[in-house]
């Protein structure tokens, strides 16, 4: 076997630095992004939108008329001038469940038409016996199907509101009973200091099967993902079959003969190939989840058109960047399309509870609109209003934005002369490897040559 005369290829000082600092890029840009959009959401909490239901009907106690919901309204009003946390919206219990069904709402604090009947009648000098009233109760709604943590946020929020209106009209009470000068004995006073009641329930049930609500984030993530490494896949397979790659199978090594063909061609054949595998990649999702996993699904025709856009959109988005910049637009579209998406797509920490920057970013990372056109499908009914119609939307800007910019640069790649492997013509002139791509190489055997062929990647 032929022994190299040349050094090793580890003494070369460019290879160290320049894999380490891509090592290093990734690496602090993963941390900071990953850790940073989820280290403090609390801290990070603005304006998470709850509900407050206020359906009182009131009561008359004393000669006058009396509305406690009225007071809990004004009191956790009072306190939200001080605390922007929270986003109170004040509906009606019709508005507030179409708001838990569209996932406008975390969650919800419902005061029922009763309350200040139940209250009254504990400050009444002659209470009912004990049994035959129940007593003042407040609901607390959760909405898991928003997300676990921002219902979770909304639901402790809305328990603290309701437990300091107990406490605030247990004072009232205590007051009451002193005035009417009745010995209480002490279990009847600690009930009269905190006479409500808070009950917590599930506001918009999701299914059994539907990962407490992320189901629809992890389903989405799992398309981006698809069409990242479809992409990957086609733009390898496109330049083996027009003889820019070798194969290697083990020891045998294969390629094919050179096909010179313009970049814009090129990415033509690689996006008209992403349209085809993202129908099998799409339909195999859905059967993974849905038939072998018994996720739980429904409008299964929609959820399978929504499957195969998505994957497609980020193979062509991806593959746009691949022909743009070479090698570096693969790490490109791992930042656009994971690093900097999964901490902004607001599916398990909500978007209310992210930094400024991650709540931008929100705007426009896909893994955002299509985790809420996912939820729409799983949990909404398809509701175009609850993020289908803009994750929709969002899509069809993608990918314009993805084909204009792809075949713009691409065209003037071609214009500019800048291809991927010499003409014919000029192989005289370049007798052994030429490039003229930022971040694409390109090698041809010569005569003479010992066939050392090194890759050109799209």
């Amino acid at each position: 076997m032929p022994q190299s005369t040349h050094p090793s290829v580890l003494r070369q000082p460019r290879l160290w630095l320049g894999t380490g600092l891509i090592a290093a890029v990734v690496s602090m840009l993963f941390a900071l992004l990953y850790v940073g959009g989820n280290v403090n959401p609390k801290g990070n909490l603005r304006h998470l939108p709850v509900a407050l239901v206020n359906a009182d009907s009131g009561s008359d106690a004393g000669g006058r008329h009396v509305n406690m919901g009225e007071q809990i309204v004004a009191g956790i009003q009072k306190a939200a001038k001080d605390d922007k946390s929270i986003d109170w919206q004040i509906v009606t219990r019709e508005e507030a469940d179409k708001r838990l069904g569209r996932g406008k709402v975390f969650g919800a604090l419902v005061i029922p038409r009763d309350f200040s009947a139940t209250v009254t009648a504990l400050g009444s000098p002659q209470p009912a016996p004990q049994g035959k009233t129940a007593p003042p109760t407040l609901t607390v709604l959760t909405n898991q199907s928003a997300g676990s943590i921002g219902s979770s946020m909304s639901s402790q929020a809305a328990q603290k509101a309701a437990h300091a209106a107990s406490a605030q009209i247990g004072q009232e009470l205590l007051k009451q009973a002193a005035a009417q000068k009745t010995a209480l004995p002490a279990a009847a006073q600690l009930g009269l200091a905190d006479p409500v009641t808070v009950t917590v329930a599930d506001g918009h049930p999701v299914g059994s099967r539907s990962a407490l609500g992320l189901s629809a984030f992890y389903y989405a993530l799992v398309l981006v993902v698809c069409g990242m490494l479809g992409a990957n896949l086609v733009n390898s397979q496109v330049d083996t079959a027009l003889g820019y790659l070798h194969t290697d199978y083990g020891p045998v090594r294969k390629r094919e003969p050179v096909r010179h063909t313009s970049r814009v061609r090129t990415l033509a054949i690689g996006m008209a190939l992403m349209l085809g595998i993202s129908l099998v990649m799409g339909t195999l999702v859905e059967v993974a989840t849905v038939s072998i996993l018994d996720m739980d699904a429904s409008h299964l025709g929609l959820l399978w058109l929504y499957s195969v856009a998505t994957i497609a959109v980020v193979g062509i988005g991806s593959l746009a960047l691949f022909a743009a910049f070479g090698t570096p637009g693969m790490l490109l579209a791992t930042i656009v399309f994971v690093a900097m998406a999964v901490p902004s797509s607001g599916a398990t920490v909500p978007l209310q509870a992210l930094p400024g920057f991650f709540r931008v970013l929100a705007g426009f990372e896909p893994l955002r609109q299509i985790t809420e056109g996912m939820r729409a499908i799983l949990y909404y009914g398809a509701q175009a209003d609850a993020g289908l119609s803009r994750a929709w939307a969002s899509m069809g800007i993608a990918l314009v934005a993805a084909l204009v910019f792809g075949f713009a640069v691409t065209r003037l790649y071609d214009r500019r002369g800048l291809h991927r492997i010499p003409r014919p013509a000029a192989d005289s002139e370049a007798p052994a490897e030429t490039t003229d791509t930022p971040g694409k190489t390109g090698t041809t055997e010569t005569p003479g040559t010992t066939g050392t062929e090194a890759s050109a990647t799209a």
